[in-house]
């Protein structure tokens, strides 16, 4: 299991937050809506936190 979180759901999560960090720059360098800014930078932080906890759990599964 840990093998399978650390190989592909954990790089899965951390470049799904690097696609919503760099729509978030995008939006804000072209001026587009600070409203869309604003959710796609708290989609940023709990894909960030989804991506921790992947990472340890991955870390304790080694662990075992």
């Amino acid at each position: 299991m840990a093998s399978f979180l650390s190989s592909i759901v954990l790089p899965i999560a951390v470049a799904a937050v690097a696609i919503v960090l760099l729509l978030g720059l995008i939006n804000m360098m072209r001026g587009g809506s600070p409203n869309r800014s604003q959710q796609l930078m708290r989609l940023r932080v709990l894909l960030q936190f989804v991506a921790i906890v992947i990472t340890m759990i991955a870390v304790w599964a080694m662990g075992k």
